[in-house]
């Protein structure tokens, strides 16, 4: 497996910052930020682990 690869260093980083901050400032976001970086990030592992070794 060649690990999860966002595109750019700074994008995890970001995302996160971005979603601490909505999650202060909105708490009731928290499962909809969740649930939407599990769906993202276990679509991005299975990608990754599907897509032929080149």
């Amino acid at each position: 497996m060649h690990g999860i690869f966002f595109g750019h260093p700074l994008v995890v980083p970001l995302v996160s910052l971005l979603a601490g901050i909505a999650i202060l400032l909105v708490p009731r976001l928290l499962n909809y930020i969740v649930a939407a970086y599990l769906i993202v990030l276990g679509l991005v592992g299975l990608l990754d682990y599907l897509r032929p070794a080149m």
